[in-house]
């Protein structure tokens, strides 16, 4: 026979975190009307039949205090609010990309500044620059070849760019990070 050991069971499904209303259990609670104004402590049974009164909730805003607050108000109305501030926060979030450019230690001149002219439109928009340089085969052995396209990279992107991360090798890769400067 086997026995599956179930985490949840036992437990009603959907349970809200917030204590409101009937899921308050303190013996006492400190009391904050639907005004802000003080009620004073009182059982939570009595606060219960204050919030009743007003036609509001009962919501418990610090449990962990002694006693625990709780505050007469609607609770939908106060949910939705947290919800649209939630919202507006991640509107007003500012995301950075990291954009990724890949050079050859043999790339020519002409391809670079290509790639450099993108990688300033990128660092325009705010966003960081990864760069890596690739080698195959042989170029393993000479490293500095691709330091130097790397460095010359570097110059091109001139005021627009700091280095972030110095240049590193990783695996088959010579990569560093470049990030707009501040002005």
């Amino acid at each position: 026979m086997i026995f599956i050991q179930d985490q949840n069971y036992g437990k009603k499904p959907n349970q809200p975190k917030e204590l409101i209303n009937e899921l308050i259990r303190f013996p006492q609670v400190r009391l904050i009307g639907p005004e802000g104004e003080q009620l004073g402590v009182m059982s939570s049974r009595e606060a219960q039949l204050k919030a009743n009164e007003y036609n509001l909730d009962l919501f418990c805003i610090a449990p962990t205090a002694t006693p625990p607050v709780c505050k007469i108000l609607n609770y939908g109305k106060y949910r939705y609010e947290q919800q649209k501030r939630a919202k507006e926060n991640r509107k007003n979030q500012v995301r950075i990309e990291v954009k990724e450019i890949q050079l050859t230690p043999q790339i020519g001149i002409h391809d670079m500044e290509t790639k450099a002219r993108a990688a300033t439109k990128f660092l325009e928009q705010g966003n960081k620059i990864k760069v890596g340089v690739r080698f195959r085969g042989r170029q393993m052995t000479h490293l500095e070849v691709g330091e130097e396209a790397l460095n010359k990279f570097i110059e091109l992107l001139g005021d627009n760019a700091q280095v972030e991360k110095p240049a590193q090798m990783e695996g088959r890769w010579l990569i560093a990070t470049l990030a707009p400067k501040k002005k």
